[in-house]
């Protein structure tokens, strides 16, 4: 009986071992196969150029000479020492002399006068937040646009000019806005996907949403290899950066596909700035445009981020569908 119970336990040994021994192979597998997914899912390199300010510049308004208004306008007889409009006019409102409800309606009709002159020379408008009020409307906007890696002179472009773009003034991030759009613009053989987002807002809500739309995207990189914010320019030397040339740019098997390099621009801007949805080539150039086309009078705020940067790295269309799930055809 003793023996019975003692075979029994080595036979189920046995059994456990060899079981043990076939997941060991299987396990090792999957390591091996999740660890390479990890890697490929993680080489998200990304490179970004933007600056500005929602804080215009705000319009300086400074009275002529006499202390009158409108260009030094001369009010006859109601003068004080030959110049604007003096106290012998404004006396009769407050009950000092003549003049009674005639005087208070010519005065009622200058102040107004002057108040709308203020307005449409943009001086109503001024506050702490210099340039615009708080109520002013602002538009953000954002396009993106996925190509074929075989675009392979678009990196070395960006790459450029994030190494060279004076992104600390107005002038500076026009031209970026310029000279990024134009680069994509060059290349609309390799457009495969695209997208456009527009809105209008109060000042301070468009400058969150200005952020929300930069956070997201760069939230889908894993490391910013390259960066020109400010002018103020950082790359990490871990990696290996573009140097300008096409050789330098992701090189692809002839005949390769699957592989992809996704560009956004969102700028911030005054007045209205309403963007096509992407439905073919013809939106996204029109979108590209117009984007392209604002002026540094116009131009708050500009982010231009591009996926991948780093040579070596790859987009894969699993990439593009898991993080770029709002990307239509083109």
């Amino acid at each position: 009986m003793i023996f019975k119970q003692n075979s029994g336990q080595l036979r189920l040994k046995s059994l456990f071992k060899s079981i043990l021994k076939s997941l060991v192979p299987l396990a090792l597998v999957c390591v091996l196969v999740l660890g390479n997914a990890s890697t490929a899912m993680a080489a998200r390199t990304g490179g970004r150029i933007g600056g500005g300010s929602f804080r215009a510049p705000s319009r300086s308004y400074s009275a002529p000479r006499g202390g009158s208004y409108g260009g030094g306008y001369r009010s006859p007889g109601y003068g004080y020492g030959g110049g604007g409009f003096g106290f012998p006019f404004l006396l009769p409102f407050v009950g000092y002399g003549g003049g009674g409800l005639f005087s208070i309606l010519i005065f009622f009709a200058i102040a107004s006068f002057i108040v709308r002159s203020f307005q449409n020379a943009g001086v109503g408008t001024v506050g702490t937040d210099g340039g615009y009020g708080t109520s002013s409307k602002v538009a953000v906007a954002e396009v993106q646009v996925g190509l074929l890696a075989n675009a392979r002179e678009l990196q070395p472009e960006l790459n450029r000019l994030a190494l060279t773009a004076d992104t600390s003034t107005a002038s500076g991030r026009a031209k970026v806005l310029q000279e990024a759009t134009l680069a994509l613009l060059r290349h609309p053989e390799y457009w495969v996907y695209g997208a456009t987002n527009s809105q209008k807002a109060s000042l301070d809500a468009a400058e969150a949403k200005f952020n929300q739309f930069a956070l997201t995207e760069r939230s889908k990189f894993t490391d910013e290899t390259l960066s020109n914010v400010d002018s103020v320019i950082s790359k990490d030397s871990q990696k290996t950066l573009g140097d300008g040339s096409a050789e330098s740019a992701m090189q692809l098997k002839e005949g390769d596909s699957g592989e992809y390099i996704v560009a956004t621009v969102i700028v911030g801007a005054t007045g209205n700035l309403d963007l096509p949805q992407i439905n073919g080539t013809d939106d996204m150039r029109q979108a590209l445009q117009q984007v392209g086309s604002l002026g540094s009078d116009r131009l708050l705020a500009v982010e231009v981020l591009w996926t991948p940067q780093a040579d070596g790295d790859t987009l894969t269309s699993e990439d593009i569908l898991a993080y770029y799930p709002n990307l239509k055809l083109v």
